[in-house]
């Protein structure tokens, strides 16, 4: 059965998204269309190269995140060179690494620019900071003056990863206008969840069903921040900045539609997962989908 996905991004607990993969490819089910954020937006382009739920968790496993923390080159001692890549920069690492393993896992499976995909097979969410909008990529693209079809699905990937100081945002120039560059960071900033996408606005329907992949609780039963200071604020207000719209409309009109994986004892940024926190992350994803698919109406 071809349906649509959406997944959300949540950083390294995207491992339970595989347990899910594994449960829909066991259930015959097949994506004809599929977007993400963040890291929803790597297991997005991965499934559309053709990659299948064993496949990615191998990828995934082997990966060396640490070798995505690309620092530029200084003479100067290394926190206060942190300090100035970060004020001037925008970022502590580049983010080239991580664009650069994107560019070759897909590229193993034929996929380079959007051309190499069906059309309107694959949306990528990424935020534009200059502009203050969310960018649908590649379908936004249009308007800065550049062909979606030729636009790179790493590039695109990279943009909507690229998390705010902690990757350099990337630039991307308006031909359409005076040349002006836009900064272009994680897509979560505006949208984590765009479950939105696939809905025809008209007439409020989908075109076939649709199954969003969520790394959070079900609504009523999302913990509430703790503050405790500053820093914890900050942390808090991000977490809602990203959430609370897509919060919004889920509760109105998709919650019988999404797959709410509860994630709570790993944080998006723990990259050092260990084997046995993998394999939670993943019988997690598959039980939660198989419960969804025992009641849902599609």
């Amino acid at each position: 059965m071809k349906i649509d996905g959406v997944f959300a991004g949540g950083g390294v607990k995207a491992f339970a998204f595989i347990g899910a993969l594994q449960v829909m490819e066991e259930k015959g089910y097949e994506f004809e269309r599929i977007a993400g954020t963040s890291a929803g937006s790597i297991i997005a382009a991965f499934i559309k190269a053709g990659y299948s739920s064993a496949e990615m968790f191998s990828l995934l496993d082997d990966l060396d995140v640490e070798s995505f923390k690309d620092e530029r080159m200084s003479f100067l001692p290394v926190p206060i060179a942190k300090w100035i890549h970060l004020y001037f920069r925008l970022g502590l690492y580049r983010g080239d690494a991580l664009e650069a393993w994107l560019r070759r896992v897909l590229q193993a499976r034929g996929i380079q620019t959007f051309g190499d995909l069906p059309k309107d097979s694959l949306r990528i969410i990424a935020s534009d900071l200059s502009k203050g909008r969310l960018l649908v990529l590649p379908d936004d693209l249009k308007s800065y003056g550049i062909i979606p079809e030729k636009f790179s699905v790493a590039r695109a990937v990279r943009m909507s990863c690229s998390i705010p100081y902690f990757f350099e945002p990337v630039k991307i120039y308006d031909r359409t206008g005076d040349g002006e560059s836009s900064y272009v960071v994680d897509g979560s900033v505006l949208s984590n969840f765009p479950m939105w996408l696939f809905m025809d606005g008209k007439v409020k329907k989908w075109k076939r069903p649709v199954v969003g992949f969520q790394l959070t609780p079900e609504l009523s039963e999302i913990p509430t921040n703790s503050i405790f200071n500053a820093i914890s604020m900050f942390r808090a207000l991000f977490e809602t900045m990203s959430s609370a719209h897509d919060l919004r409309y889920i509760s109105k009109d998709h919650a019988g539609n999404i797959v709410f994986i509860p994630v709570l004892d790993v944080k998006a940024a723990d990259f050092e997962l260990t084997e046995m926190q993998k394999e939670q992350l993943i019988v997690l994803g598959r039980e939660e989908t198989l419960q969804f698919l025992t009641t849902w109406g599609r």
